[in-house]
């Protein structure tokens, strides 16, 4: 067992140092102006031992013998310590600089490649991994692989300042260097102890910050849910046990750190006793100069702090190496979706896309099929309805339609081009998709719906109200504060489900897709509003194709074919009434909603997104 500790140590030591070198060879330039740095304070810091037993050997010295001190040697001296102060303060700035911006620089690129790598993963890759994780990926787990740098110049620094101080050592008084040097075995001894009883604790606060934060998001998002079902107490005992957690491990670390950083620092106050006593008597044997002893001394105070700097940075590297191992585990991820280099099709009907669905078939779990063979096509400006029971397919057709995933087998094709054939970011200019839970962001009207900035704006304020009339939102919008300029809050807490909706449906038809798909994006809408937007997608000149996630008699009502899902399968295919008339499965399905409401005795607003949210 215990050589099992000492591998893992060794091996936790060795990819700290990996980790380091990744820096080292993005950042060179930055790693060599501040090791450089390091180098000038180290050299400085000695050569202060140097001018102090100078300084006592030719002026303190002599001073006392002859009750004077010459003034040239007191502005040689002045000068000696302001040059030395002055170099090694240069020496200070260029590596902690130095340090500062290769750790931010490594940081700032590290999140730039998790999140590209984040956009680039598909939808199923994230359906895997909770949002508290990939949020402590790019920021905690960041911080803790980079933190060594901090140390990293220092400990270089202070490297070749041990080496120069051992050796000026030797070169004022042997015996007395071998004395100071004595303290040496017990100064590593306590960094090893310190290093071996706290990484463990380092690394597993680390795993818990990944956890608390977990925690905290998923409550967070889950706020409605909390609170209409009354468990916030049961919520907040779930996150005090995670943050007790990492709470008492932090103060254990603490607490470990606190006694040892005193035994650090005392033993080599005590070895510079043993050599002033010893020195004490050399100097009255005539067997060393005063100014040897005190240089001793001083070295000795010096030569403990390079230890404990390289202590600092072997410290941090169990949190580095479990922060760099999560964040690679993001960067080497597989699954990334490929894009060909067609652009989007223009299409010569403007009337929409032709949207084809042929032999498409997808599963999540290997032998549990979800859909499977389904075909059909949407001639340009057309209105399909895809209607089905719960489990039968719906949402995840939109989501291949959209290549969030990729199918398994089969293809989707927009004016005769595969998804797959499309480069990145075409697919968006052809066509747009407005799903039943309706996300806006903390911003204004205008910011929600053309998701732009303000000083780089390509959608026109003439847009945006076309797009909200067609949506049937201009009128609350106009009535708001302060119109298209009217912050919305968190999700848009400020607006009903239904507005939410509708300026959720604005954002997608301010850009004139070809191709719209709408995941039962009207359910928390009255069917009469429903009727009004859908005519206007149907009406307008747009020159936009539907496909329809429906419920609703009245929506179902208004396309041109219905596509009839069971079981992942395609059951049938029609118009409504044909379908009512020959699909006994059909006709029952399409009258629960109505079978439901009546049965409840509910009507408007409320039945229809209850019942929405059930078929969802």
């Amino acid at each position: 067992m215990a050589d099992e500790r000492v591998e893992r140590r060794a091996a936790t030591t060795r990819q700290g140092f990996s980790v380091l070198l990744v820096a080292i060879r993005r950042e060179p330039w930055i790693f060599t102006l501040s090791a450089v740095g390091s180098l000038l304070f180290g050299a400085l810091t000695v050569a202060d031992a140097w001018v102090l037993g100078w300084s006592t050997d030719h002026v303190v010295l002599p001073a006392f013998k002859n009750g004077e001190i010459g003034n040239g040697l007191l502005v040689a001296i002045l000068a000696l310590f302001v040059g030395v102060a002055i170099l090694r303060a240069i020496g200070i700035v260029a590596r902690r600089l130095g340090a500062g911006v290769m750790q931010y620089r490594m940081q700032a690129h590290t999140r730039r490649a998790v999140t590209r790598q984040y956009l680039s993963l598909p939808m199923e890759w994230h359906q895997r991994h909770p949002t508290g994780q990939l949020l402590s990926n790019a920021n905690s787990d960041v911080e803790a692989a980079w933190g060594p740098i901090a140390p990293l110049p220092m400990a270089v620094g202070t490297v070749a300042m041990m080496v120069i101080a051992v050796v000026q050592m030797f070169a004022a008084d042997l015996v007395l260097a071998f004395v100071g040097l004595l303290v040496f075995p017990l100064v590593i001894a306590a960094n090893i102890v310190y290093q071996r009883v706290a990484s463990p604790l380092m690394t597993r606060a680390q795993q818990l910050r990944a956890e608390v934060s977990e925690v905290a998001h998923e409550s967070f998002d889950g706020a409605m849910v909390v609170k209409t079902l009354g468990r916030e107490g049961e919520e907040t005992a779930r996150f005090a046990e995670k943050a007790h957690e990492l709470r008492d491990v932090n103060i254990r670390a603490g607490r470990i750190r606190a006694a040892f950083d005193p035994v650090l620092a005392a033993l080599p106050s005590f070895g510079v006793l043993v050599v002033l006593a010893v020195g004490v008597d050399r100097v009255m044997s005539g067997a060393t100069a005063a100014g040897d002893v005190v240089t001793v001394a001083y070295l000795l105070t010096i030569v403990s702090f390079p230890i404990r700097s390289i202590g600092w940075l072997l410290g941090e590297f169990p949190r580095s190496v479990v922060g760099y191992r999560r964040v690679r585990q993001v960067l080497d991820a597989t699954g990334e979706m490929p894009f060909g280099e067609t652009p989007a099709p223009s299409g010569d009907d403007p009337a929409g896309a032709h949207l084809v669905v042929d032999h498409l078939s997808y599963s999540y779990v290997p032998d549990q099929s979800l859909l499977s063979d389904v075909s059909f096509e949407v001639q340009p400006g057309r209105t399909v309805a895809i209607v089905g029971a719960t489990a039968s397919g719906k949402s995840t057709l939109t989501t291949l339609m959209t290549r969030l995933v990729d199918p398994d087998g089969g293809r989707i094709l927009v004016d005769g081009v595969d998804l797959r054939d499309l480069a990145r970011g075409e697919l968006a200019a052809a066509m747009a998709v407005v799903p039943q839970t309706a996300f806006l962001f903390d911003d204004t009207v205008r910011g929600n719906v053309t998701l732009a900035h303000d000083d780089d704006a390509t959608i026109s304020d003439d847009e945006v109200w076309a797009a909200l009339r067609a949506a049937q939102a201009d009128g609350f919008v106009a009535a708001l504060p302060h119109g298209l300029d009217t912050r919305l809050g968190e999700r848009g807490t400020s607006l009903s489900g239904g507005q939410r909706q509708r300026i959720s449906l604005a954002r997608a038809l301010v850009r004139r897709p070809r191709v719209l798909i709408l995941d039962d994006a009207t359910s928390a809408v009255d069917p009469e509003v429903e009727a009004r937007i859908l005519a206007a997608l149907r009406d307008g000149d747009r020159g936009t194709t539907l496909v329809v996630v429906a419920y609703r008699k009245a929506t179902i009502g208004l396309a041109d074919e219905v596509v009839h899902l069971e079981d992942g399968r395609i059951a049938d295919r029609g118009t409504h009434a044909e379908l009512l008339r020959r699909s006994s499965s059909y006709a029952h399905l399409v009258n629960a909603y109505e079978q439901h409401a009546e049965h409840a005795g509910l009507a408007g607003h409320a039945g229809e997104t209850e019942m929405a949210g059930d078929a969802s």
